[in-house]
């Protein structure tokens, strides 16, 4: 794969304000562990390898185990191992993920929003639109996992 631009040299102002909003997710209060499943759920449903790859080195550094991450993409099966709030927030990513089809229903709502407050709802949906934007970035210009880097 050969990355097409590097789009944080291209647009810098663009990529900053991406950041930014980055940085305010990572304190806003929700668990960082929460944070970083959901973005990888986020990044296997749309298949960003970059994004797969940073997400679960990311979550491997904060002590998730390997039956966690290799359970994320089958969590409904995963007995016990998620608890009720991570369910949930997967659960909402996976809906907000695939808005243009499930458009986001009432029931997906009303579970989320039994496990979260307002804020942390409105949080928790950001960090899904973010993830979502940056998989899109990191898709259409193809920009390679640290992983191939290191085998290269």
């Amino acid at each position: 794969m050969t990355q097409r631009i590097n789009y944080s040299k291209a647009s810098p102002d663009a990529y900053r304000a991406f950041g930014e909003v980055h940085s305010i997710l990572q304190k806003c209060g929700l668990a960082k562990e929460l944070i970083n499943l959901v973005y990888l759920r986020v990044s296997q449903i749309n298949g960003c390898a970059f994004c797969i790859d940073m997400h679960t080195r990311d979550l491997k550094r904060l002590g998730v185990s390997e039956e966690k991450l290799t359970l994320l993409q089958v969590w409904r099966d995963a007995g016990t191992l998620f608890s009720a709030r991570e369910k949930a927030a997967v659960a909402w990513a996976e809906t907000v993920t695939r808005v243009a089809e499930t458009h986001a229903p009432d029931e997906d709502y009303q579970a989320v929003a039994a496990e979260f407050n307002d804020k942390e709802l409105a949080d928790l949906t950001y960090a899904i639109s973010l993830m979502n934007a940056f998989n899109r970035l990191g898709i259409a210009f193809r920009t390679a996992p640290a992983a191939a880097y290191a085998k290269a």
